[in-house]
């Protein structure tokens, strides 16, 4: 299933995205929250007549740094021996086609496309083995990243947290095996990026026994896996899309702030 979060004209839901892909998609309202089995409120919307917001509103984004080979050895780093995490505050999720905004104070942002997991239920001390049952499904992100900043300072928290610096989308697909995904970025049409989640250091089932063994995910809380060699800055007036096999293509303009 298909689950998404919508902008129609009547407010804003939680629905399903029926159909294949195309013109004939419609979005089916979900009553209440998309987590356990869904209810339906019987109202639905051709997809093309609604505004896609990001999937979903997560207390909490976790991140794996340099969980890709080829993307530590660009940065100069070695790989980690033991997972390297930092969080993104959730004012900086926006949705498909919202604009990036660049601050003025960083001379070079750039695009990581990733994998993002969302929990589907309440959790601590998860083990690996069993990460499936405490997942609501996937999505695409973008760890957008403030080069010079995290480069600048001792941790992540500034480079990564501006408003406008986790694009999350378009939709949560719920049936997906992650462990052989291909991830691919274009910036204005050009692939800069071109990997598989078979390619990481930590799996998903690895990366959440250690991070629910600090705290306690809640349901839509987001777990962004890392992304593959390509990182490079984007501009204002580029545009980003980051595809993940399986899921489908987030797409998101770039502009000064």
């Amino acid at each position: 299933m298909r689950l998404a979060r919508i902008a129609h004209p009547d407010g804003v839901a939680f629905v399903a995205i029926d159909g294949p892909d195309g013109s004939e998609q419609r979005a089916r309202e979900i009553a209440d929250h998309p987590f356990g089995a869904p209810t339906f409120t019987g109202k639905s919307w051709p997809l093309a007549d609604v505004r896609l917001l990001a999937p979903i509103l997560p207390s909490k984004v976790l991140c794996l740094g340099r969980n890709f080979r080829d993307h530590a050895a660009e940065l100069g780093n070695p790989v980690p021996t033991s997972p390297i995490l930092f969080m993104k505050p959730s004012t900086s999720v926006i949705g498909p086609n919202a604009a990036i905004k660049l601050p003025a104070n960083s001379a070079r942002v750039d695009y990581e496309g990733e994998l993002a997991v969302v929990i589907g239920k309440p959790c601590r001390d998860v083990k690996a083995e069993d990460a499936a049952s405490v997942i609501l499904g996937y999505t695409v992100g973008n760890d957008v990243t403030a080069r010079d900043q995290q480069k600048a300072d001792v941790q992540f928290t500034r480079a990564k947290s501006y408003d406008s610096f986790c694009p999350l989308g378009p939709w949560i697909e719920t049936e997906l095996d992650p462990s052989e995904l291909r991830i691919t970025t274009e910036l204005d049409d050009v692939v800069v990026q071109d990997g598989s989640t078979a390619d990481m250091v930590f799996s998903i089932g690895e990366f959440l026994e250690y991070v629910s063994g600090i705290m306690t995910l809640l349901p839509g809380d987001v777990l962004l896996t890392g992304t593959p060699a390509g990182v490079g800055p984007m501009v204002a007036g580029q545009s980003i899309s980051i595809t993940v096999e399986g899921i489908g293509t987030l797409t998101n303009p770039i502009q000064a702030r």
